[in-house]
């Protein structure tokens, strides 16, 4: 199903052509509009009307999650404050929140990332989309909601929490997709089956799930458990929110909505721009956006970028799925890891729950890693060598896939916490100082 067949299917010289304009028409913008960039551009020594092709992308500076936070809380707003209609922030974990400010025409615009987003997924007017992403400063929820509005489905901002209400809701109101994370539609699955509610109860048909990295593995379990499609959404707080690519039901690739958000691939250690098909770290200019246009942000993701025609018929390049951050990589007694490595590797033997945490520590100068693992209730209760026998399956699995044998400690079922919202599956417990 496409929702806008002129901007999804358009071919690849039309596409260019429309993101040259709107490149040019952005960098002029936020030259005249925003200091931070005047003042950058001034340093790097570029002028906007230097930009004369796609690949003049690469002579503009990066934008840096750092400087969103040294111009908190509306350095990077590009319209005066009484313009912007939204505000949303990142959680500011690490520090001072990212501040996001949208204009009513950003608003119009997510919107219909959105919708595009929801229909990729299968969802029209007939759907109920039950929406457990957090409302509030958090994109997320305000996102899928927008876009459920704009294709004119039945939109329910349940949020996340109150997990066995939500399974009522889903069996009252006839929930036909399911928005979360996928660590929290885990969750769902594991509430249901001790509640006794079978997929025969349910109407789910398919889920949007994104918020944190997640492996073919867990979308298996998802799918096995709660019987519908799930598929993986992508989008930041310093671009738009959720709605920048989505995958469609023939998993091979996340959709990248590039007729706003024109994306690059480089590499963390030498930032220069790797060609297609190449591993690095995504980077992102938004070339429609009003309130706060970002000119090459660096989202620290590691991806890679795919062109070609999809069997679903969109032409738009496809981004593979997510697996690690630039700033995530662990050196572990000198080999390189990505937690969701791990995952992969763990995932894969027999005897395992879908919940794990990995934590990290630093007692000299290497990363050190241990894995705490969830067993089902049948292995947990035999006897000890076959608990033994387990662990040292897992972490020999673990070492045949990364090349670096780890500490495994197997937990008893349901001892890991649970999440509502972006599961922890990484404890990081190094000292810096």
């Amino acid at each position: 199903m496409i929702w806008d067949k002129k901007a999804e299917c358009m071919t690849q010289k039309q596409r260019e052509s429309l993101q040259l304009e709107r490149m040019q028409k952005t960098v002029k913008y936020v030259y005249e509009k925003v200091p931070f960039y005047k003042k950058r551009f001034n340093e790097s020594k570029i002028k906007p009307a230097e930009i004369k092709s796609l690949a003049d992308i690469s002579k503009l500076p990066f934008t840096a999650k750092a400087d969103l936070r040294e111009g908190y809380p509306f350095g990077m707003f590009a319209v005066p404050r009484e313009q912007i209609v939204e505000i949303h922030t990142s959680s500011g974990t690490t520090g001072k929140p990212v501040v996001a400010g949208y204009t009513r025409n950003d608003l119009a615009m997510w919107g219909e990332v959105m919708g595009r987003t929801l229909t990729m997924i299968g969802a029209n007017q007939n759907d109920v989309i039950q929406n457990c992403y957090g409302y509030g400063l958090f994109t997320g929820g305000l996102g899928i909601h927008y876009g459920a509005q704009r294709i004119g489905a039945t939109v329910l901002p349940i949020s996340a929490g109150q997990t066995k209400r939500q399974l009522q809701v889903m069996q009252d109101f006839g929930s036909t997709i399911l928005t979360c994370t996928p660590s929290y539609a885990l969750y769902l699955a594991e509430v249901a089956e001790e509640e006794g509610i079978t997929a025969k109860k349910l109407k789910l048909k398919a889920g949007c799930f994104g918020a944190e990295m997640w492996t073919e593995k867990i979308r298996d379990e998802i799918e096995k458990r709660l019987h519908l499609t799930a598929l993986n959404i992508y989008g930041l707080t310093e671009i738009i929110g959720p709605g920048v690519a989505q995958e469609c039901p023939k998993k091979n690739g996340l959709h990248i909505a590039e007729d706003h958000f024109y994306p690059e691939i480089i590499s963390p250690d030498t930032l220069e721009v790797l060609p297609e098909g190449e591993k690095g770290e995504l980077v992102l200019t938004g070339i429609t956006r009003e309130g706060m246009p970002m000119i090459r942000f660096r989202t620290k993701d590691v991806t890679a970028l795919r062109r070609g025609k999809c069997g679903c018929g969109r032409t738009l390049v496809r981004m593979d799925r997510i697996t690690g951050r630039s700033d995530d990589m662990l050196k572990i007694r000198g080999v390189i890891v990505f937690p969701s490595n791990i995952e992969k590797a763990l995932l894969e033997v027999k005897g395992v729950e879908p919940h794990y945490q990995i934590i990290v520590t630093r007692p000299q100068f290497l990363d050190e890693i241990e894995v705490k693992v969830e067993i089902t209730k049948k292995m947990f209760s035999d006897e000890v060598k076959h608990l033994e026998k387990l662990k040292q399956e897992i972490e020999d699995h673990i070492e045949e896939k990364i090349g670096l044998r780890i500490k495994v400690t197997l937990v008893e079922p349901k001892s890991l916490p649970r999440s509502e919202g972006k599961a922890q599956r990484v404890v990081d417990m190094r000292n810096f100082k």
